[in-house]
């Protein structure tokens, strides 16, 4: 199994492997009028994929749980569907660095809020700073306080925590453990603003590894985890009692006793270790300790777990198995809150032959595993595993024992049990969350079953796409650590990924377009062949040959017929091959590390690029030459592609913030291109099915057009363009790959970087682009005004307006007070403005036109304050309507 997840990830991305590291940009301009248009976005389902380091109960309110992951976002628990739903899909192109995850923390005073701490990296790979993101609605919406130092999601120590906390008693109070040597930091208004803890006396002093010119593992891990004593507060009063761990061999726990105004070292602590979590039963007063020799989440070579007696000052070595015993640190770690002196751990990296759970009944007197040996290399298991929902978590693996697949997992650092129910226990692996609801038949001696419980966390690098127009296939990614899937039903899990081989990351794949059941992909493998191929489409793989000093997968294109590939893979030069790859030849005239594509007509026409430099070659990939064409950006952060069914029609994407940026478009394979005004920066560029009435493919990019940032839709070649996403569907950074469907007119396909595949269907079903109209109403009018959902300070609610006149509408403008200072947040379906209690909303272009006795809905998100009365007058411009 793989311990290169996201760290390969992160260090491909930063080093633009991935998809090229986002410019730092400055802030959009005020939106223009662009078309609009709706879409439903989902999630190509996948089920994980990733590292989810975090997963937090609320302590006072039963079933409400989140999940924070280190490039993917956060997640809250949806019990009724036992599925995750995501909570910073709104992070922007901007601010993309927020996507990871630092910690996360739920207040049990007041469930309604929750708190996260984000940032990806601490080193010059994310150019912001971190930040503090709060919500009064469990994550549907949220206010931001930028910090004056970054955080790292996605660095080493991620695992150790949480370092973001909430005063039991005082829930206006938090801390913040900070990394880098920034210290720890404290707010006294719920996180508004935030001042460092001065007197607190140790910065932190670990770090992975110094001599790491790059700064990402020579960073300081800082502070890592706070812990209060709830018995030393009381309702509005300041918790008294406060331990903090710190990356400090010698010195890893720190405790106030007199609520954060002075700070001592905990007397007699072991030393030699980090102090990856620390974790108090309040019943017993007992405060344990899981010990590693490193910061993990990939190392750790010994560990330690330790009990401390808050009453006495005495130190218990609660390990399970002598030190000399141990090839592993210690991590994850709970409590059964329900059966105090019931708790948890987790050898999280031991690696092989998987992890370990250790469990105690006794406060750590005596332990129980999750499974032994009977005779090595033979081993009995406590719990039986149930993959059915996710089966590729087996790796397609049959491994000799005492390996087993699916394995227990692996960089187990999050592990909580439901402090409502001790049946229920939740883990976060490098793939997935996997979990239980009968953990207590573990004490019985019977089996419990173990399950991912991961449906709707989708934290996935996505590298390419590939959506075929006819074959089984609707979708190929090509993804980090995983390899990547052939998906022929969007809204179910793949049995496998793609094997045989099985990369750790798929850089590149294509398919021939006039024979779609070739398809060829290549990728970064420890050992074997860094090219696969298929003649069934992507059903079955066999691996190729690979050239003399190949090292990585790089980007490789099919012929159109399937008869020849190119592909400049890592290591070596451009190569081409007639048939499958036994064998291969140098191509030449294109230098080494070239982008290469092909014409999606003619079978010997293939283009390549390379630091500001357009490539031809007629003869299969024998010999390119340089194109004439100039302007093109001089980097190589671009992305390019042939039209389907269009000879030499090609369209360029890329650029950077410091020279040229934006969409090019040449209709002669390459030998001049022309810029495309209005489209200010642009990072990837896809085709999809023709509009109606339309000759011409749809184009899509993720783009910037018109001071806006977003996924645009063209089906007029680019003359005018849609933005068919909005600010509450951003995902972070998409400037990996794109891809229209090219049997599904609308449909678009999303790469991020961490948040897996997303997909997006249009409301409009015939196509067309072009702006709004200008509203015009006239006639009578009906409106019905619904609150769908309400929550503290929040409120979601539908309108619908029905035209009961005897004309249609070419536009409408509806507008209302709100009684009670309601104040819109999002609005979709609609344009809308707000001045004080007055709200206008107005028509987009696709639902301006409304026939008589035809109705139009749009909806909102909203907060409210007291009471939350519904307005009780509409004005359709001057015409009042009939409210219902």
């Amino acid at each position: 199994m793989r311990r290169t997840r996201i760290l390969t990830a992160a260090l491909a991305l930063a080093a633009g492997l991935l998809a090229g590291t986002p410019p730092a940009l400055a802030a959009d301009s005020a939106k223009p009028a662009l078309a609009a248009d709706t879409y439903s976005w989902k999630n190509a389902r996948i089920d994980g994929g990733g590292f989810v380091p975090g997963i937090v109960f609320n302590r006072s309110e039963k079933n409400l749980a989140y999940a924070r992951t280190d490039i993917g976002g956060a997640y809250r628990w949806q019990q009724s569907s036992k599925t995750w739903t995501p909570l910073l899909d709104s992070v922007g192109w901007n601010d993309w660095g927020h996507t990871g995850v630092a910690s996360i923390a739920t207040d049990s005073v007041n469930p309604d809020r929750v708190y996260a701490a984000v940032g990806t990296y601490t080193n010059s790979w994310d150019p912001g700073n971190g930040a503090i993101l709060r919500s009064s609605d469990r994550g549907a919406s949220w206010a931001r306080t930028d910090l004056p130092f970054k955080l790292g999601g996605n660095m080493p120590g991620r695992g150790m925590g949480e370092r973001l906390a909430i005063d039991p008693h005082r829930n206006s109070v938090l801390y913040l453990g900070a990394p880098s040597g920034k210290g720890l930091w404290r707010s006294t208004d719920s996180g508004v603003t935030w001042s460092q803890v001065t007197n607190f006396p140790n910065v932190g002093t670990y770090v992975q590894d110094p001599s790491d010119t790059s700064g990402y593992a020579s960073d300081n891990q800082g502070i890592v985890w706070v812990t209060f004593d709830e018995r030393t507060g009381g309702s509005g009063s300041a918790t008294q009692t406060i331990y903090v761990g710190v990356a400090d061999k010698d010195n890893a726990v720190y405790r106030s006793t007199d609520g954060g105004a002075s700070w001592s070292r905990l007397a007699g602590q072991p030393t030699g270790y980090l102090a990856h979590k620390g974790v108090l039963d309040t019943a017993n007063g007992y405060l344990y300790l899981a010990y590693s020799d490193k910061g993990g989440p990939y190392d750790g070579g010994k560990g330690r777990l330790m009990r401390y007696a808050t009453a006495t000052g005495t130190w218990t070595d609660i390990s399970p198995v002598a030190e000399a015993d141990t090839y592993y640190g210690f991590s994850g770690l709970t409590v059964d809150r329900q059966h105090p002196g019931t708790l948890m751990a987790t050898a999280y990296s031991s690696w092989w032959p998987d992890t370990q759970i250790f469990r105690s009944t006794d406060s750590g007197a005596t332990w129980t595993r999750a499974w032994d040996y009977t005779s090595y290399p033979n081993r009995s298991n406590r719990y039986t595993m149930d993959v059915s929902s996710s089966p590729w978590l087996t790796w397609g693996a049959n491994p000799s024992p005492p390996e087993q697949a699916p394995k227990l997992g692996w960089m187990t650092e999050a592990l909580e049990i439901d402090p409502f129910d001790s049946d229920r226990m939740m883990y976060g692996t490098g793939a997935t969350v996997y979990g239980t609801e009968n953990l207590t038949n573990w004490d019985s001696g019977s089996q419990f079953t173990i399950k991912p419980m991961v449906q709707g966390l989708e934290e996935t690098a996505v590298t390419d796409l590939a959506a075929p127009p006819s074959g089984g296939a609707q979708l190929f990614s090509a993804l980090g650590d995983i390899g990547g899937f052939r998906h022929t039903d969007l809204t179910k899990v793949p049995a496998m990924m793609y094997t045989q081989p099985n990369f750790t990351t798929t850089t590149s794949l294509d398919f021939a377009e006039t024979n779609p059941n070739t398809v060829v992909r290549v990728g970064d493998l420890d050992s074997g062949p860094h090219i696969a191929f298929s003649t069934d489409n992507g059903a079955n793989w066999f691996g190729g040959t690979d050239p003399s000093g190949v090292s990585g997968g790089g980007t490789v294109a099919a012929a159109s017929d399937g008869s020849r590939f190119v592909w400049s893979p890592a290591g070596t030069g451009v190569q081409y091959t007639t048939g499958f790859g036994s064998s291969w030849a140098a191509s030449s005239g294109i230098p080494a590390g070239a982008i290469v594509e092909s014409d999606r007509v003619d079978p010997k026409t293939f283009y390549g690029f390379k630091s500001g430099k357009f490539y031809v070659s007629t003869d299969g990939g024998a010999s390119f030459t340089a194109s004439a064409a100039t302007g093109l950006p001089s980097g190589d952060s671009v992305r390019f592609k042939a039209l389907p069914g269009g000879k030499g029609d090609v369209w360029l994407a890329g650029g950077a913030s410091d020279g040229a940026y934006g969409l090019w478009h040449s209709t002669n394979g390459g030998t001049s291109f022309t810029k495309l005004a209005g489209v200010e920066q642009a990072d990837t560029i896809g085709f999809g099915k023709a509009a109606t009435g339309s000759s011409y493919q749809t184009l899509y990019t993720s783009a910037k057009i018109g001071g806006v940032r977003g996924i645009f839709r063209s089906t007029d070649q680019g003359s005018t363009w849609t933005r068919i996403n909005d600010d509450a569907h951003q995902w972070g950074w998409t400037g990996g790959a794109i891809t229209g469907d090219p049997r599904v007119y609308g449909r678009v396909y999303v790469s991020t970087n961490g948040r897996g595949v997303i997909y997006g269907d249009s409301s409009d079903t015939g196509g067309g682009g072009g702006g709004g109209t200008d509203p015009t109403p006239t006639g009578a009018c009906a409106v019905t005004y619904k609150i769908t959902n309400q929550w503290s300070g929040g409120f979601q609610a539908d309108v619908q307006l029905s035209n009961t006149g005897s004309k249609a509408w070419s536009g409408w403008s509806l507008g209302w007070s709100f009684p009670n200072g309601q104040k819109i947040g999002q609005l979709w379906n609609a344009e809308h403005t707000q001045s004080g209690a007055a709200v206008t909303a107005k028509n987009v272009n696709w639902n301006g036109n409304v026939a008589a006795g035809a109705s139009v809905s749009f909806g909102f998100t909203g907060t409210w304050s007291g009471t939350n009365t519904r307005p009780t007058a509409f004005k359709l411009g001057d015409q009042t309507c009939t409210v219902s």
